[in-house]
């Protein structure tokens, strides 16, 4: 029997107040409730708080390092000497600012895909705000709805939650009225309601996580490899430091201020500190160009995920296909009467409280419902592929009890022995893409929602829907084949049918019906190599698809909106959610494409490659200075003996990192990139940068050294800094020009620029001593010149050599 007529009958153990099914809550309860605080305040975050920005930007390790060199020379050493902690300060301020303005753009984006349940009070039904739910608020849940508060089961019927998200176990549990809903779950199938018992961060939900779709995080690469590269740096830095420390101070007898100030100029470039920062801003721009797409990104490294992506999950249903549907046809099977199966379609649909898309084309189709008493319904679900009710057909009139008839609407090759005639029908419509459901009538006696119902069935007649295919959903798999990702199509409508729908659409490979694909993982694995299209593939069986795909090294995207396709998107490496689509789907993913455009998929793959091809080449120029500035250090140690000051001052590289490394690797961590992804970070740039350091540190030190013997009497050592420096911006720059290949215009006019900056610090008198940058004499520039060449050439060939020794 249904349950909706039980609604009363809760166990009052659980709630304090049991609230009335029919009216629910009224106004003045509810604002009770609110006046006493019994509200659902866990706040919906998309991003992180402004005060959590502000101190993730600011309280930096090497922040920190920075900060107190910088103090530490404003109090020893001139203004120029001190420009690094002015660019700190403006890195620092910029970054704060993207991660604010992509903040405001996830935010706003979340306000449009936001769960909004519904909620009875004074007997009205309404959507409000997840916020805006209070205690013993009565809350309807259907097929797709995610339990957003726990609660007590007042209403059921044929209610069906998946708690795994919560428990771990897969199978749905039935719910009855006085049964436990806890938040974090969702409906499978049919519907009801349940009473608000706990709200807020009492909620079981909000106990185990901030919110029940953070479950799982998007590994990051980038973030992961940065991670590793500042560790051993600092493992670098610290004792480097303290040798230079002693070797200026102790062991050099030098003027304390000119000591201290050449010091904190060795220490301060090897701090990598603006890579953090690009890092942050290449992914917050990243979050700003797609939410004006109207693509909610809901984890940041998500865009980086999807760039590395090599295998995509397509559910046809919503995905490749739009949602709704029409009938086409009407096939009478045996001597039915058409007037009477048209009479029976009608009054399944308006059986049906919250009828499924098919379900809804057919009420469109067979508006008309015959007067029958309903007895008991069964919705549709995606495990069982079929849905039903039970009629008492009256015989004389409107409202007269008749004959008990069940009814059953479904998968015809689940409801029909394999032998039936009426398949072979069915697999012809399939080829040409139709969808086709069998109406059936059980036999007599049995319950609907009795497993052994769909044996022996009485077929009545063949439904025939069309779905309306994506119009931009071709142009998207064939960017993906392009791209060398592969698309596997898996549904649980009819393996033919779906094949016919991706043949369509230009997707060509073998179709599998998924109830002869093997239970093994590594079997499984195989044969998903080999097949593109699946059919009748389970809830359970997408999870298990996608955890085969990932054993054998695939990174695995998986699309879908509907409760099916929860499990998959949870487990998927990359999770893609419709802003159609379920709320169960909408909260397990990673990204919402809230246009609900399957075209949107490209644009999200060709952001996360600029982000990983920029920030590659950024990481490579940053680490060429750290590189070298340690090295540098060492050399001036390890030649203590011969009394060599550390040649620069810390104006003289706050120059040149800003003229090769600072402003050129803003603009290259932001510029168009469609390299495709690849993996070992830290390897691929460690490779480059570490030869490209050492090669620079080492032809530096070589002109320095030649300039100690060449300058004599006051000013050389002034003269000797400025030679050294010119060696170092002209490897710097050769490095910049590397990296900023393949050349377009505007990367030509960049490094052009670079240089030229250069030229007028040392051609302008002014400029001249701000810098303390004065090239005496003909002899040791052009001496600089020759080795910085000789460098460049041998780097060209290093690193061609490090290419093919060493590929990424």
């Amino acid at each position: 029997m249904t349950h909706l007529e039980a609604g009363a009958q809760v166990d009052a153990a659980h709630p304090a107040t049991v609230t009335s099914p029919v009216t629910g809550l009224t106004s003045a309860e509810v604002a009770e409730r609110v006046a006493r605080g019994q509200v659902n305040d866990v706040p919906v975050r998309s991003s992180r708080s402004m005060a959590e920005i502000v101190r993730a930007n600011v309280f930096t390790r090497f922040n920190a390092i920075i900060g107190v060199l910088w103090v530490i020379m404003l109090a020893v050493a001139p203004i120029q000497d001190s420009l690094f902690g002015f660019v700190i300060l403006a890195n620092t301020g910029i970054g704060i600012v993207q991660e604010w303005r992509a903040k405001k753009t996830l935010d706003s984006l979340a306000l449009i895909g936001e769960v909004r349940p519904t909620v009875r009070r004074d007997g009205t039904a309404a959507q409000v705000g997840t916020s805006g739910i209070v205690l013993d608020d009565l809350i309807e849940i259907g097929p797709g709805d995610k339990v957003v508060v726990d609660g007590v089961c007042v209403e059921a019927d044929g209610l069906e939650i998946d708690e795994s998200l919560l428990t771990g176990e897969a199978d749905p549990v039935v719910k009855q009225p006085g049964d436990q809903v806890m938040s974090g779950s969702f409906v499978v199938a049919g519907g009801g309601s349940f009473q608000a018992t706990r709200v807020g961060r009492e909620a079981y939900a909000a106990q185990l996580a901030e919110e029940a779709s953070r479950f799982t995080l998007v590994h990051s690469e980038l973030r992961s490899g940065i991670s590793t590269i500042l560790k051993y740096v600092t493992w670098m830095m610290v004792p480097t430091a303290i040798g230079l420390i002693i070797s200026q101070l102790v062991v050099k007898d030098n003027e304390l201020k000119g000591s201290i100030a050449r010091t904190v100029g060795g220490i301060v470039p090897m701090v990598p500190e603006g890579l953090v920062l690009l890092t942050s801003i290449a992914f917050a721009v990243g979050v700003i160009r797609l939410g004006r797409k109207q693509c909610l990104v809901q984890e940041l490294p998500a865009i980086e995920g999807l760039a590395r992506v090599d295998t995509v999950c397509l559910d046809k249903t919503g995905t490749l296909t739009e949602g709704g549907m029409d009938v086409t046809g009407l096939r009478v099977l045996g001597d039915g009467d058409g007037t009477y199966v048209r009479k029976v379609l009608g009054a399944l649909g308006a059986s049906d409280p919250r009828p499924n898309a098919s379900l809804r084309a057919i009420i469109d189709a067979y508006p008309d419902a015959e007067d029958w008493q309903l007895l008991d319904t069964l919705p549709f679900s995606s495990a069982r592929k079929y849905s039903g009710a039970t009629f008492a057909e009256g015989g004389g009139g409107a409202g007269e009890a008749g004959e008990s008839v069940t009814w059953l609407l479904g998968a015809p090759d689940v409801l029909l022995d394999p032998d039936d005639p009426a398949l072979d029908e069915t697999d012809r419509m399939n080829e040409q893409g139709l969808r086709v459901l069998l109406l059936a009538r059980a036999r007599p006696g049995v319950d609907v929602d009795d497993p052994a119902a769909a044996k022996g069935v009485r077929p009545a007649a063949l439904v025939v829907l069309e779905q309306r295919l994506r119009p931009d959903a071709a142009d998207t798999l064939r960017y993906f084949s392009e791209q060398d990702v592969r698309a596997k199509v898996i549904s649980g409508d009819n393996a033919v049918s779906v094949g016919a729908v991706a043949s369509k659409l230009g997707l060509s490979g073998t179709t599998v019906d998924a109830r002869r694909l093997p239970a093994d993982r590594d079997a499984m694995a195989e044969a998903l190599d080999r097949g593109t299209v699946f059919g009748r593939v389970t809830p359970q069986q997408k999870r298990n698809m996608v955890g085969a795909l990932q054993s054998h090294g695939r990174t695995v995207a998986m699309t879908g909106d509907g409760v099916n396709d929860v499990l998959a998107l949870k487990d998927a490496d990359i999770g893609v959610a419709m802003g159609s689509g379920s709320e169960a789907t909408r909260a397990v993913a990673q990204i919402v494409l809230l246009n609900n455009s399957f075209a949107t998929l490209p644009s999200v793959v060709a952001e996360g490659r600029r982000v990983i091809g920029n920030i590659t080449r950024v990481a490579t120029l940053f680490l060429v200075k750290t590189v070298y500035s340690v090295l540098l250090a060492v050399l001036v140690v390890l030649v203590v003996c011969s009394q060599v000051e550390y040649p620069f001052l810390p104006r003289h590289l706050t120059l040149l990192s800003t003229l090769t490394i600072g402003v050129p690797a803003f603009f290259l961590a932001l510029a168009p990139n469609k390299e495709r992804a690849r993996p070992h970070f830290v390897r691929r740039v460690m490779r480059y940068a570490i030869p490209g350091g050492v090669l620079a540190a080492l032809a530096t030190f070589t002109t320095y050294l030649l300039a100690r013997s060449h300058y004599s009497g006051e000013g050389a050592l002034a003269a000797e800094t400025s030679a050294a420096t010119l060696t170092l911006f002209l490897i710097s720059i050769w490095v910049l020009a590397i990296i900023a290949r393949p050349y377009t215009w505007w990367r030509v006019g960049l490094v052009a620029a670079m240089g030229a900056g250069f030229v007028l610090v040392l051609v302008v008198p002014w400029l001249q001593h701000f810098f303390a940058l004065r090239l005496v004499g003909m002899t040791m520039p052009w001496v600089a010149t020759g080795v910085a060449v000789f460098a460049g050439a041998v780097l060209e060939l290093l690193w061609r050599w490090v290419d093919r020794r060493f590929p990424a």
